[in-house]
């Protein structure tokens, strides 16, 4: 774990960790063996053993920094499992459950709604193709929602109508980048706008972001709402620097996304460097391995 700070940041930069409860599934049973991103190769070979010890430093950092993590049981033949951000978005106990876009997935989504209806969490069965949390980003009161490759716009329509919450659409352009927790991290999410309604204006919540994973008009709306981003380069993104886990003064990121360690070092945020370069193999990273749960449970 890294927290070194070599300069200490301003007073008005100072982050306050915010205490997290997430969910997470062993890669017991991780291979690649078909292929539904550019990054799956199944001609190349793959190490369970690795990815199991990667992903248990995920798990264990998770607990050293005071967060709970909740475990669904892996199933085999579901490799992808793993990946429990795309299995389900939760606000307030309510768990709008998934709708996979690839048949070799769609067994998934029952698996994870028998468990948030076994935790105590009042389960919403989509009618539309979503992948949960993977393309559904909470950023103070409004929900991110991203295209283009697995959920579909209707499932921006289903997911304001499940939690009353304003939506805003946002367009994936580039395959490497499917999911839109690839292409956006929440850094420190807030309540509300500081400016104009509950329905427009800026952001008082840190993102960051890649600029080219988007179309133009997405690009414009980020600038719009969120002018003080991190704008990541290139390089940081291609090595799925984005795909991070925040809780408001840590950051868990890749260790190749140097650019971005910098850029949060510079903000007051902790970066936390951690490999999970096996399970890259499969497209997925830090945040593709963590759902958060939200809201007090029954």
């Amino acid at each position: 774990m890294s927290t070194h700070e070599s300069v200490a940041p301003a007073a008005s930069t100072q982050r306050t960790q915010q205490h997290r409860r997430y969910l997470m599934c062993r890669p017991e049973h991780f291979t690649v063996s078909y292929s539904i991103n550019p990054w799956m190769e199944p001609a190349r070979p793959t190490d369970t053993a690795r990815a199991l010890q990667q992903w248990q430093t995920l798990y264990d950092t998770y607990l050293a920094l005071g967060h709970d993590v909740e475990l669904i049981d892996p199933i085999d033949g579901l490799p992808d499992m793993v990946y429990t951000a795309n299995g389900g978005f939760v606000i307030d106990g309510v768990a709008y459950g998934p709708k996979f876009r690839f048949a070799e997935r769609v067994p998934e989504g029952p698996a994870f709604m028998e468990w948030f209806a076994a935790n105590g969490f009042d389960v919403v069965e989509p009618a539309e193709v979503n992948e949960g949390e993977g393309d559904f980003l909470l950023v103070g009161q409004t929900i991110l929602a991203g295209t283009g490759f697995r959920s579909t716009g209707d499932s921006h329509r289903e997911v304001g109508e499940v939690f009353g919450r304003e939506v805003v659409s946002l367009t994936l352009t580039d395959p490497r980048f499917y999911h839109l927790d690839t292409a956006i991290a929440v850094l420190d999410p807030v309540e509300g706008p500081s400016t104009g309604s509950a329905t427009g204006g800026v952001e008082r919540a840190n993102i960051a972001y890649l600029p080219s994973a988007f179309d133009e008009a997405s690009q414009a709306i980020l600038r719009e709402r969120y002018p003080d981003a991190i704008q990541v380069s290139d390089a940081d993104g291609a090595v799925f620097g984005l795909n991070s886990a925040s809780d408001g003064r840590n950051v868990i990121i890749s260790p190749r996304a140097v650019g971005f360690e910098a850029q949060l070092r510079e903000r007051g945020y902790t970066p936390v460097m951690l490999d999970l370069s096996e399970l890259l193999l499969g497209g997925g990273g830090i945040k593709c391995c963590t759902l958060e749960l939200r809201g007090v449970i029954r």
